[in-house]
């Protein structure tokens, strides 16, 4: 007669019952695991709410404060350098003069000084979160498919530069050479502010050139496809005469340094 190693009378070995079995040492090891996380969790939390308490603050939340904060500093920037401005005029002379006006000159190509004339907008925005596509042959959308990318902002861009623009703004900032037009994920990151879709980018020049080069950019091109197929928003709209703003920030160049 055979006997299950656990069945009671089975007559086992004092090595046998001197064991512990592996299933025990698990299930011992489960439940301290278990306390240890729960020892952790609670002292982490110091009897606070993880999920929701509002004195935790959200990484959204940082770069909100932190773009409200370069907005005010832009402003603060702008209305000095004003100030500025209408002291060394009031105190300009014969001698200055000349030096003003290629003062003046080098700020409108710079982009500091506010710029008026003849002006096109376009328009882009994420397409409806439960688009599908449009046209046979085509895939269903990826989320991916949905938004708006730097590359889209960067296209157009380049698409009026080359066009012949004298100038652009992206939202409500200037750009200058020294500009650069960055997305994470689908925000838009522009000279430390943050600005989320619709994205208008406005530029002055001839009306007709502007837009052609847009028609022409192979990059736009590409990216009216998804406009036909998955519904991102494009539109191009004249605007007559417009003042675009000067540039108000900071124009050093900073660099990376190496840290010792």
């Amino acid at each position: 007669m055979s006997y299950s190693a656990d069945s009671p009378g089975t007559g086992a070995s004092p090595e046998r019952t001197g064991r512990i079995r592996p299933a025990r040492v698990l299930t011992v090891g489960v439940f301290a695991l278990a306390g240890l996380l729960f020892f952790t969790s609670f002292n982490t939390a110091k009897g606070t709410n993880i999920r929701t308490d509002a004195s935790l603050l959200k990484l959204s939340d940082l770069v909100q404060e932190r773009s409200h904060k370069n907005k005010g500093l832009d402003e603060s920037n702008a209305a000095l350098r004003g100030d500025v401005e209408s002291l060394a005029a009031a105190g300009d002379d014969g001698r200055t003069r000349t030096q003003d006006e290629k003062l003046t000159g080098l700020e409108k190509t710079a982009g500091t000084a506010p710029l008026s004339g003849e002006a096109v907008t376009v328009t882009l925005n994420d397409a409806p979160p439960n688009a599908t596509a449009k046209l046979p042959g085509y895939p269903e959308p990826q989320p991916d498919y949905l938004v708006i990318h730097q590359q889209d902002l960067q296209a157009v861009v380049n698409a009026l530069w080359k066009g012949g623009a004298r100038g652009i703004k992206v939202m409500d900032q200037r750009l200058i050479s020294t500009s650069a037009v960055r997305c994470v994920g689908n925000t838009l990151i522009l000279q430390g502010r943050v600005y989320s879709p619709p994205y208008k980018i406005t530029a002055i020049g001839d009306t007709g050139t502007l837009q052609k080069a847009l028609a022409d950019s192979p990059a736009i091109q590409n990216y009216m496809v998804y406009v036909n197929v998955y519904g991102l928003g494009w539109k191009v709209t004249d605007d007559g005469t417009v003042t675009l703003p000067g540039y108000s920030g900071t124009v050093d160049l900073h660099y990376a340094k190496p840290v010792e």
